[in-house]
């Protein structure tokens, strides 16, 4: 699938639904963010969070590597993860195994993954990954979901 963004409000306004349809689903679920710094990864994840109820401000987490929000009103977890700095073993030192198959009794997880395709071999294999690229119109973004 394919969508062109032609501005911040309808990256966020794109997220939100997209946030809508997957709280829907029972299970974890995994989507790597992926493009180039400034295409629009952030603004994605805040959109998407803001559909969710999460009232926190959401920012990248490049130094603090993840945060965990409580999705109101249901028994999910958000995780935003940056992985722009980090390899797999990193992930694996962090406990990730418990993130992506939280124990019996435990939230379900929605984790969007910066930088997924930096850590892709240790991603679910039915992760879902949206691709954003610069286009040649300012503020434009080219968003591929796979």
């Amino acid at each position: 699938m394919k969508l062109v963004s032609k501005s911040v409000k309808e990256t966020r306004l794109f997220a939100k639904k997209f946030a809508k349809e997957i709280l829907k689903m029972p299970n974890l679920m995994v989507l790597s963010l992926e493009g180039e710094i400034g295409v629009g990864k952030t603004t994605f994840t805040q959109g998407f969070a803001e559909a969710l109820g999460i009232k926190e401000k959401v920012q990248s987490p490049t130094f603090v590597i993840l945060k965990i929000y409580d999705i109101p009103k249901s028994r999910k977890n958000l995780i935003h993860v940056d992985a722009y700095r980090l390899q797999a073993k990193d992930f694996k030192a962090l406990g990730w195994r418990g993130f992506i198959n939280p124990p019996a009794g435990r939230p379900q997880n929605i984790i969007l993954v910066e930088w997924g395709n930096k850590i892709k071999n240790i991603l679910p294999k039915n992760t879902t990954r949206i691709i954003f690229k610069h286009s040649q119109t300012p503020n434009e973004r080219i968003v591929f979901i796979q």
